[in-house]
């Protein structure tokens, strides 16, 4: 088992009561309460994801948060924050959707999720051995794949079984190439303590976090993907990063050569889990929508594939399958995306 961040359930339980406190003076407590006991940011791994046939390990995002969680003793507070919103915020909508005129088409209320469409610019800091080993193909591709699996048009998605066929979601962002800034450097191996986020140890400082996704691409070593950084972490390292031979459309990847790393590494970067919730049966990835598991799948599961009696749903972006077998989001996976969209959230810049 990983370490336990210490004390944080005693922080939960103080935090609990300021926002329970702050909302009996608003209007939304007699609307809405938020539970938060299940909220943690404890990480098992003895013997939960094993690697793939190919030895890669998937994704280190929960790896860099507690590391992260060390190094910053504010961040557990910030991330239960962004949570407490995000929890009232689908919990607000909810309400307005069970009242007359409800929704965000009635007269009677409004939801609280972001329901317009969203843009962000991508800036794409490269770090790497040669210039233009990542070629301009990479980058191009890596957008469109970006796109396409954010707007519901990868065309693995007819092949959705029709027990979450109901739950697909399209959630309508749009990323757009932003400056690309190039730096040679022949260190192979930069691992995921986020030393290429800074040009003080070799790598590239990040450009307006607030209003621009920060992608790094480089050797991160150890056969890992890459790896994300949640919503409330520190701006100077907010962004993703992605290995050089798993970004975009690319051989060198070989089953993880079609971009998808980077659609699951964003889905990290809006706050959505893994889908099997980093634990046992009983541990989630606080969406309503997908199902309980207690394990990652890896290369192309055939379905039903079971655990925790129920169907994994192991075709989710957050899942941890090879990337032509992984084609959805859920509409829960929507909605705590779109929550940091709101007023207040942590991705606010991007709309306002």
């Amino acid at each position: 088992m990983k370490k336990v961040v210490l004390g944080l359930a005693t922080l939960a339980m103080v935090f609990s009561c300021q926002n329970d406190q702050n909302d009996a003076n608003s209007n939304d407590f007699q609307e809405v309460q938020v539970d938060m006991s299940d909220f943690t940011l404890l990480v098992e791994d003895d013997g939960l994801t094993d690697k793939s046939a190919k030895g890669a390990e998937k994704c280190h995002s929960m790896n860099n948060l507690e590391y992260r969680l060390q190094k910053d003793a504010g961040l557990a507070k910030k991330m239960y924050d962004v949570e407490y919103n995000t929890r009232k915020a689908i919990a607000l909508k909810a309400n307005a959707k069970g009242k007359p005129g409800g929704g965000s088409g009635g007269g009677g209320g409004t939801t609280p999720i972001y329901t317009g469409a969203i843009t962000i610019p991508v800036v794409i800091n490269i770090i790497e051995s040669s210039p233009g080993k990542v070629t301009e193909a990479q980058i191009n591709s890596q957008i469109a794949i970006l796109n396409d699996d954010f707007n519901n048009n990868n065309s693995g998605t007819s092949s959705v079984p029709s027990e979450f066929a109901a739950s697909v979601a399209d959630i309508n962002i749009t990323f757009t190439r932003g400056a690309v800034n190039r730096k040679i450097s022949s260190n192979t191996s930069w691992g995921t303590n986020d030393a290429m986020k800074f040009a003080s140890q070799g790598g590239i400082d990040a450009t307006d976090t607030a209003n621009n996704l920060n992608i790094w691409v480089c050797e991160i070593g150890g056969g890992i993907l890459g790896y994300a950084q949640f919503p409330g972490g520190a701006s100077a390292s907010d962004g993703v990063v992605i290995g050089t031979d798993f970004f975009g459309e690319t051989s060198a990847g070989g089953i993880y050569g079609h971009g998808r790393t980077a659609t699951h590494e964003v889905g990290h970067w809006l706050n959505l889990r893994h889908i099997w919730g980093d634990g046992r049966c009983n541990r989630d990835d606080y969406v309503s929508d997908t199902p309980t598991s207690d394990r990652a799948n890896y290369n192309c599961p055939s379905y039903p594939t079971t655990h925790c009696r129920s169907n994994d749903m192991t075709m989710n972006y957050m899942d941890y399958v090879q990337d032509d077998c992984m084609y959805m989001f859920t509409t829960g996976q929507n909605d705590r995306m779109r929550a940091l969209f709101v007023a207040g959230g942590a991705r606010e810049g991007f709309v306002n």
